[in-house]
């Protein structure tokens, strides 16, 4: 076995973007289809270790400490670029999608449930190849196999999460790209006129380039240290309350108050260019150690049923998204680009979502509407009706 540290992991990482870039520039099957360059290299790279484990017994490990800190400045910049103003515009278009969302989550467990019971498993195992770990992800998913384990006796159910959060993570960013594609041939892309107008593109255009100095970026670089700290505290008060929430949502909530705060008072104008840039430079590197570091061995692991009932939600989240998502949200680019970002993190997170989108409109230009509401829904509200949604399943009287 091999062990990277911190810092030799995260040079892997740069090199997996890197690779990415290269393998998506140059294969047009992946350009077509438009597969996140994180995405396209850190799978890769994670396909090689397990041949490299099959055929020389041979294991790379990363220490992915880094991992989590940039997760964490990546939802900061999603705070720090949510002003009022915009969050007042685009309110009815969230409040439709956070309903669009529920949907999924009820339509996830109900499936899970139903094949669970039709290939003879426990419907507990099909809850948590639902909303638990699919729109949950890893996070939700450790949390409710413990509790699964020690409370209904699930033999193994927090490996069983594992896999399936894996399974989701990797499905979520390979099927947002072709559905967008299938999406975008019906709907009349926008042109420049619409694409140039004075709203920032503050994550839609992650090539593009912006001025910059070096005390704004250090400015920056400031105040999402305070979202983070501000965030961890802000969990650590919740933990154990009625009202506990994951870190992440903490960071993005301690963002949304610093920059709109900081306006209301005229103390300082936060700037979007740099927010952009350190969130953009955050996501990749963070998608890239999540995707290279992937133990696609342990999806082996998985019984043929449990494959059977995963591939079932997956070809039921691209239908959904198709069906509903881009219908519901108004059947335009904007929703072609929304149901991108369904996928993501309706199989995987958050990240994977913003991946998606931003594959989509480097393309065929910015979506202002797409990311303004898939961040807010997908890390704001989504953990908390989850969990609402879970709680509901679970006092069903046959689980």
């Amino acid at each position: 076995m091999l062990q990277l540290d911190p810092y030799a992991t995260l040079v892997a990482a740069t090199l997996v973007l890197l690779l990415g870039r290269s393998l998506v520039n140059r294969i047009n099957v992946l350009r077509t289809f438009s597969i996140p360059k994180p995405v396209a290299g850190g799978l890769l790279v994670a396909l090689v270790l397990v041949l490299l484990r099959a055929s020389m017994d041979v294991e790379l490990r990363f220490d992915t400490a880094f991992q989590t800190p940039l997760m964490l400045a990546f939802f900061a910049s999603i705070g720090l670029s949510a002003d009022l103003g915009s969050l007042k515009r685009g309110g009815k278009a969230v409040v439709t999608f956070l309903l669009v969302v529920i949907g999924l989550l009820l339509l996830q467990n109900i499936l899970g449930i139903g094949l669970a019971t039709l290939l003879g498993l426990n419907p507990l195992m099909g809850l948590l190849a639902g909303s638990i770990t699919l729109s949950g992800g890893h996070g939700t998913g450790a949390a409710w196999g413990a509790i699964f384990s020690e409370k209904y006796g699930l033999q193994s159910a927090t490996e069983l999460a594992m896999a399936c959060a894996t399974f989701g993570l990797v499905l979520g960013g390979l099927i947002g790209g072709p559905v967008a594609r299938y999406l975008v041939k019906k709907v009349q892309v926008p042109g420049a006129e619409h694409n140039s107008d004075d709203a920032p593109q503050v994550f839609e255009m992650p090539e593009m380039e912006r001025p910059i100095t070096t005390y704004s970026l250090i400015e920056t670089v400031a105040l999402i240290a305070i979202c983070l700290k501000g965030g961890a505290l802000f969990s650590a008060a919740l933990q154990g309350s009625a009202l506990e929430l994951p870190v992440f949502v903490c960071v993005l909530f301690v963002g949304v108050l610093l920059r709109n705060l900081l306006s209301l008072l005229k103390w300082h104008e936060v700037s979007d260019r740099e927010v952009s840039l350190l969130g953009n430079v955050s996501l990749s590197l963070f998608l890239a150690m999540a995707l290279m570091s992937l133990k696609l061995w342990d999806l082996a692991s998985l019984a043929l049923p449990i494959f059977v009932l995963l591939a079932a939600q997956t070809v039921a989240m691209a239908l959904y998204a198709i069906f509903v998502t881009f219908r519901v949200m108004g059947s335009n680019y904007d929703a072609a680009v929304l149901a991108a970002g369904h996928c993501g993190f309706g199989l995987g997170a958050t990240p994977t979502a913003i991946a998606n989108m931003q594959a989509i409109t480097q393309r065929f230009g910015p979506s202002h509407m797409a990311f303004l509401v898939v961040p807010m829904v997908g890390a704001f509200f989504i953990d908390i009706i989850n969990a609402m949604v879970i709680k509901l399943f679970l006092a069903l009287p046959f689980l």
